[in-house]
């Protein structure tokens, strides 16, 4: 839902039409399961356990650039730092939480 919302906000406010915002964020989400079939028949040959967790490591490593680095100087440029530094903190104890109770 929210990626939807994200691609059919802007087209909407780009174009105008409800239209278009529909197509296109109905396209998105098609073709995200279908992208994810065809890299996983292409690459299940290479995948291994370690693999996955460098992968996943990655991907990791990337959302909390983005946050850190895009996320919250907007959200202090819009004067609602504190409350997006709050979110994270509090995403940080939900994480820790959760690996200490399902080690």
């Amino acid at each position: 839902m929210p990626e939807g919302i994200a691609v059919a906000v802007p087209v909407y406010y780009a174009t105008g039409s409800r239209l278009k915002a529909f197509w296109y964020s109905f396209a998105s989400g098609v073709f995200e399961p279908i992208g994810a079939l065809v890299g996983y028949f292409l690459l299940r040959q290479f995948m291994t356990e370690t693999l996955f967790g460098v992968v996943f490591a990655g991907v990791a490593g990337i959302m909390v650039f983005i946050s850190l680095d895009q996320l919250l100087p907007a959200a202090e440029k819009y004067g609602e730092h504190h409350t997006s530094m709050y979110g994270v903190v509090a995403g940080m104890g939900v994480m820790a939480l959760s690996l200490l109770l399902f080690l």
